[in-house]
């Protein structure tokens, strides 16, 4: 039976034919299909899937774009902040990823459980305080440890920066980030052991011409209480999670002080504009299906709500509201009662 070769393995064997490393004699032999075979270290397991990986990418877009107009407002240069990676790796590979000194912002992350840090590239750190102090934002050429004044400096802005991230991460979480303590040296900033997995949030950032990093480092055990939220399905509904109590009771707050309209409507009439214009003091309208004695519509913006009747308090006109519009049949308009209820 005579075998037929596909297209691919047609090319293969003319290929090796024309280079000369295949006798025209030889047996061609397709090549053997392998397993891909994926490497997995036991020693660093994998704690974060890819979709949280993503999600904790999208929440901290957020914050790059909040984080670039606070602090373009607050230097007056142009800051960009964006988000250049987002991985997974072990406290200790971190560390040793940092430089010597640096600004390192112990962050305590409540209401979750142990801390975070925010790392700022030296570069930029001299860049932002010199802007402060009044020069043009260049960084030093000397790497050395913050001052007291410098690092009081700093806590300033790091703090305004947790501002953004609470914004950033308000879907998911009410998170209250405090500043703790500022450190220059990586030895001084061991949060968890060495070997536990953090995931690593890398910002490029630059401040007019200098360029650097920030990296926000939250270890796994930290995050590890709300790490079931961390998911697309979570994160794009929480628009419906809104019918909740307590924002129904923020709303219900905000919409008791909001002014409407409310007018008494005692009928309604279609009159050509000649009628109109030829009114005088003393006319009579006759109002369709309407008696003496039957009650005015009450509406609210453009909603008939209430049915009402006509008085006085004092020197002033009122309505006394008899029913509710929702509560009537057409039969009832002629049985009603008086009400309670004075406007």
């Amino acid at each position: 039976m005579t075998e037929v070769l596909s297209q691919d393995e047609i090319d293969q064997l003319l290929t090796a034919i024309n280079a000369g490393d295949t006798p025209e004699h030889e047996e061609y032999k397709p090549p053997v299909e392998t397993r891909k075979i994926k490497i997995y270290d036991f020693k660093r397991p994998d704690k974060f899937s890819k979709e949280q990986i993503r999600t904790i990418s999208i929440m901290h877009e957020t914050f790059a774009r909040l984080t670039t107009t606070a602090m373009s407002a607050n230097l007056r240069s142009m800051v960009q902040v964006h988000v250049a990676s987002v991985d997974q790796l072990t406290y200790e590979e971190f560390l040793r990823s940092i430089p010597t000194p640096t600004t390192l912002a112990i962050i305590n992350m409540d209401p979750l459980k142990g801390n975070a840090i925010l790392e700022i590239d030296p570069a930029i750190s001299f860049s932002i305080i010199d802007r402060l102090f009044g020069g043009v934002g260049e960084g030093t050429k000397g790497q050395h440890e913050l001052t007291d004044i410098e690092s009081a400096v700093m806590e300033g802005i790091i703090v305004r920066i947790l501002g953004n991230m609470r914004e950033a991460w308000a879907q998911v979480l009410d998170l209250r980030p405090r500043l703790g303590q500022i450190e220059t040296n990586p030895q001084f900033a061991q949060i968890v052991p060495p070997t536990d997995m953090v995931v690593l949030v890398t910002l490029e950032t630059k401040v007019g011409e200098v360029e650097g990093m920030m990296n926000f480092c939250i270890p796994y055990l930290t995050i590890e209480p709300i790490i079931g939220k961390l998911s697309a399905q979570f994160w794009y509904s929480s628009v419906r999670r809104g019918t909740t109590a307590e924002n129904l009771n923020i709303l219900k707050e905000k919409l008791e002080t909001v002014d409407v309209n409310v007018v008494a409507e005692i009928g309604k009439i279609q009159v050509p504009i000649k009628d109109v214009l030829s009114l005088r003091i003393g006319d009579m309208i006759r109002l369709y299906n309407v008696r003496v004695g039957d009650p005015f519509a009450l509406n609210v913006g453009n909603k008939n709500k209430f049915l009402c009747r006509p008085g006085v308090i004092g020197k002033k006109m009122a309505v006394q509201i008899v029913k509710k519009t929702a509560e009537l049949e057409q039969d009832e308009f002629e049985e009603l009662a008086e009400g309670e209820d004075l406007l």
